[in-house]
């Protein structure tokens, strides 16, 4: 009988790599369930394009009558209440989606799923998704090369990885929730030789 796929939960700060670790993990066999995908093909569907501009007015869309998602987050992270407004919008959707894309990985056998679940353990009493992971990763990285990446790749300002991560639970809770911790701290060799070393310890060749 094929074994059954080993599911990994990438944890990590913003902007420190977990989409290049959980890749990595995954493998070239594998598959990563990723949140983010998901999160955008929702923010896409027209019936919650249509609830986010009835909640949200004018001002989070796109002249073309899109969401412009820039101008949705500085509203919902200045505001405790309308982000948990969004959240009751789009976060059924995104569990569900969430489930049937691991749901299909394993049905496919293959031999890696990796997780990039930005919010894997905040929101764990609403997916229950950590209870599918057979290990969970910390991928290290400072705030100030976390803030330069942001910065760099999605023009966040000075300060918005901070900000952001002050509504998530602490780094050293997540950290410590951890079995296994890859370093991103040197070049895209270095996190590979990371993510092998984690694999090896696993047992996988």
């Amino acid at each position: 009988m094929t074994q059954r796929p080993f599911v990994f939960g990438v944890l990590g700060g913003i902007a420190s790599g977990k989409s290049a670790v959980a890749r990595a993990l995954a493998g070239p066999q594998g598959i990563v369930v990723d949140a983010d995908r998901e999160a955008h093909a929702v923010l896409e569907d027209p019936a919650v394009i249509a609830a986010v501009r009835t909640e949200f007015g004018e001002q989070v869309l796109t002249p073309a009558g899109g969401l412009d998602r820039k101008a949705l987050a500085q509203v919902v992270f200045a505001d405790p209440a309308a982000r948990t407004r969004l959240e009751a919008l789009t976060h059924p959707r995104i569990r569900a989606n969430l489930r049937a894309r691991l749901q299909a990985a394993r049905a496919a056998r293959v031999p890696r799923i990796a997780l990039d679940v930005p919010l894997l353990l905040e929101n764990d009493a609403q997916h229950g998704l950590v209870a599918e992971c057979d290990a969970l990763v910390w991928v290290e990285s400072d705030l100030s090369a976390r803030e330069a990446r942001a910065q760099a790749t999605r023009g966040w300002s000075a300060g918005e990885v901070a900000r952001r991560e002050a509504a998530q639970l602490p780094a050293s809770a997540k950290r410590a929730r951890a079995q296994h911790i890859v370093h991103n701290t040197g070049t895209l060799a270095d996190l590979d030789r990371e993510v092998l070393r984690v694999l090896a310890a696993l047992g996988f060749p």
